[in-house]
């Protein structure tokens, strides 16, 4: 099945005022790179008939990253709705205040755990093996598909995702960003317990 760039779920500019049609066609841009890069790579691999989801798990090298970071891309624009916002509710409201004790630290801890990845990457709302939840940031195209972790919120933290928007200001970032988060869509992936 060839790798392809997904639609974008709805109109680049449906996330303003948080979120720019400028800054996400930048976002579009570098998927679409990374797609088409990783096409290129694939032809002739034995690789090219993988899901994309296998290419993250079983390729290696540059064909693992492009894959890791088409993957990542994808699953941010599922992470996003210009109806999203506010907190979570049902089974994962109960597991974020379970661990969290409420949304809002929640919030200020995934905020932190964000704020202190040093260069381009993302920060990540899993679901453990065990059915609670965790806070990770990954490092340039890592993900936590490759691991143990449920993968059930994503937040871009590379340059093109905040800065014609917010410059150097990734906390202003944040908090638009949290503006657009769909969270039915983050429970949807809960794992059944």
């Amino acid at each position: 099945m060839p790798i392809e760039l997904p639609d974008l779920p709805f109109a680049p500019a449906a996330l303003e005022p948080h979120l720019s049609a400028d800054t996400l066609q930048a976002h579009l841009a570098c998927h679409r790179a990374c797609v088409e890069e990783l096409q290129q790579r694939l032809a002739g691999s034995g690789l090219d008939g993988l899901e994309l989801e296998d290419l993250v798990r079983r390729g290696r090298g540059r064909i693992a990253g492009l894959a890791a970071e088409a993957w990542n891309h994808g699953f941010f624009w599922a992470c996003l709705s210009p109806r999203g916002g506010g907190d979570p509710s049902g089974r994962l409201a109960d597991l974020v205040s379970r661990q969290y004790g409420d949304a809002a630290r929640f919030r200020e801890e995934f905020n932190r755990v964000a704020l202190g990845l040093s260069g381009p990457g993302w920060a990540w709302l899993v679901q453990r093996p065990d059915g609670s939840l965790g806070i990770v940031a990954t490092r340039g195209a890592s993900t936590p598909l490759t691991g143990t972790d449920t993968p059930l919120l994503a937040c871009d933290l590379w340059e093109h995702a905040y800065w014609l928007d917010r410059q150097d200001e990734k906390t202003a970032y944040l908090d638009a960003f949290w503006k657009v988060v769909d969270w039915p869509a983050a429970a949807t992936r809960l794992r059944p317990l």
